[in-house]
């Protein structure tokens, strides 16, 4: 399995999952020139992807994501509430998947679970290889972390999680109060802080890679999120990698541990 963040943020988002031949996309947020440009800096054609799951009907997630599979024959899945909510999905033929059900395809499962944001029916995504049993948990875009978060991100070999803002900078910032309130609600993102508590409960021994996800441009600062993270492993028995997602560049691949997949080392492309 290896795994790369398109691209991760209020701008869009996007993660490319591979195990064996099979490429998964976890969102779309990004138009196809986009996509296409950042799956070129990585030597991935656009039709060589088998499905993308979309995760909820937030721009920043689905912008791409029916024209993607118009124009290079993806298969699509969401949630029925994000179909519902998301009419460009829906007339693309998009397979509803029921949240806790199971997708089978070529190389890969996907599995979803219920996520606390405000969207129609969010989901966070775990997928894993049917031949290696290495998996990766995308989680983001959560207000608090719930019993099915724990659940999602429990024995993850590569998390991808949200690490969205500084509570202390999101209720400085430029926001306005109705804004800032909606951030830090149950249903909003997930603070560094929260973040970190989450990662450091479900540290096992096959964690080989945590990457802090959709940071807030506004609300955060990458040293700031990095440092709150490795802070809260340190005290764990974690031995891997932490790295940061960015808005406008790729990072990967990011690899299991050995004997759970082969590959190259972690890099990240500005663009």
């Amino acid at each position: 399995m290896r795994v790369w963040v398109l691209g991760s943020g209020s701008e869009g988002n996007a993660v490319l999952i591979e195990a064996g031949e099979s490429r998964i996309l976890v969102d779309c947020g990004f138009g196809t020139r986009t996509l296409a440009g950042r799956l070129k800096t990585i030597g991935i054609a656009p039709a060589s992807i088998e499905a993308c799951i979309v995760t909820h009907e937030h721009y920043d997630h689905v912008r791409g994501a029916a024209a993607g599979a118009k124009k290079w024959g993806w298969s699509l899945f969401a949630s029925e509430g994000t179909v519902a909510n998301c009419p460009e999905l829906e007339e693309a033929n998009c397979t509803r998947v029921p949240i806790g059900g199971t997708v089978v395809l070529s190389r890969t499962t996907l599995t979803t679970y219920a996520v606390p944001h405000d969207a129609a029916s969010p989901i966070g995504v775990r997928v894993t290889s049917t031949s290696t049993g290495a998996n990766t948990v995308v989680c983001t875009d959560l207000g608090h972390v719930s019993d099915s978060v724990r659940a999602l991100c429990a024995n993850a070999d590569i998390l991808v999680l949200e690490s969205n803002h500084d509570v202390g900078m999101l209720w400085a910032g430029p926001y306005p109060p109705v804004v800032r309130s909606r951030i830090a609600s149950r249903v909003g993102h997930l603070s560094n802080r929260d973040a970190a508590r989450l990662a450091r409960d479900v540290v096992h021994r096959d964690l080989a890679h945590v990457v802090l996800a959709h940071l807030s441009e506004n609300c955060n600062d990458h040293g700031i999120a990095h440092r709150t993270m490795t802070e809260a492993l340190s005290r764990t028995r974690f031995r891997g990698a932490t790295s940061i997602g960015l808005q406008h560049g790729v990072v990967g691949p990011l690899l299991p541990r050995a004997g759970r997949g082969a590959g190259e080392a972690q890099y990240a492309l500005a663009l």
